[in-house]
């Protein structure tokens, strides 16, 4: 059982890491859209314990408002971990779950079943607490990313380079551009392909430079021409580039709303002149999205 959660916007996802009480404090107070606390990179294996513990008490520490855009990553399902940060965190409530190495539909299905049973013995709603897969960490999973279509509490798909160049044995995922290499080009439209079959938002993965606000700027706005929505960011100063990147323009709504009442004006046209072109129905579809992406 699914329950359609409310959501909040979904432009910009701030990790910090779950054994920093500073860190996870600066990011819940941030402008990020989503504070992601990390349990799973960020923390080293003998640290995990008290880190739990950390986030925990930091999701505590929030009302249900600010709960909602407090979400955690765990440790992915083929390791020892899981069960234990989700026994730890979910009586605190997290706004949502990431799950790291995801290898298809069924790891999702998977943690479903933890989830539900740690809602129903904490007096939350069953199938309420969403989930975004990270679907391109391992050589395996790149192959599974259109099976996530009707994966129960699946909001938000997004993807990663760095495991995967550690899972088929990659010197480097970039060319000496520093442009990504093809095979993480791929997994790139593998998650938009996939998220937009499943239905849910694509989210862009990190730009490990922080301090190259010019290069996210760039790299933000191009994966939102491709149809991205969001974009994981690693340090506070990329939030506010972000969330400017995959926040509609004036003009752009301003011609979503011309586009839409054209359509309206004249029903059951295919295709109708606008600013010396022709549209046609993929550009009211287009318009319509950006509008309710704007919550109009």
């Amino acid at each position: 059982m699914t329950i359609t959660p409310d959501l909040p916007p979904m432009r910009s996802w701030l990790f910090a890491p779950g054994d920093s009480e500073k860190k996870m404090g600066k990011a819940a107070a941030s402008d990020a859209d989503i504070a992601l606390f990390d349990l799973e990179d960020a923390v080293a294996e003998k640290a995990k314990p008290d880190a739990r513990l950390l986030v925990a008490a930091q999701l505590s520490s929030a009302n249900d408002a600010q709960r909602r855009r407090l979400w955690v990553r765990v440790n992915p399902l083929d390791g020892p971990h899981t069960l234990a940060d989700l026994a730890a965190i979910m009586p605190a409530k997290p706004g949502g779950i990431m799950l790291p190495k995801a290898q298809g539909r069924e790891d999702v299905e998977v943690l479903d079943k933890y989830l539900s049973a740690l809602e129903v013995a904490n007096g939350i709603p069953q199938g309420s607490t969403p989930v975004i897969p990270l679907v391109t960490e391992t050589a395996a999973s790149m192959f599974q990313t259109g099976s996530y279509g009707g994966a129960p509490r699946v909001v938000a798909m997004t993807w990663g380079a760095e495991d995967l160049a550690d899972s088929i044995g990659a010197n480097a995922n970039t060319n000496d551009d520093g442009s990504y290499g093809f095979t993480y080009e791929m997994a790139r439209s593998l998650c938009l392909l996939g998220a937009a079959s499943a239905g849910v938002a694509a989210i862009e993965t990190i730009q490990g430079d922080f301090r190259d606000l010019d290069g996210l700027k760039e790299r933000a706005e191009k994966v939102r021409r491709d149809g991205y929505s969001g974009m994981l960011a690693i340090h506070p100063a990329q939030v506010p580039v972000i969330n400017a990147a995959f926040t509609p323009s004036a003009d752009e709504l301003a011609d979503a709303r011309e586009i839409v009442a054209l359509f309206d004006a004249n029903p059951g046209v295919g295709t109708i002149g606008y600013k010396g072109g022709m549209l046609d129905r993929p550009y009211l579809s287009r318009a319509q999205r950006l509008l309710a992406q704007a919550g109009e």
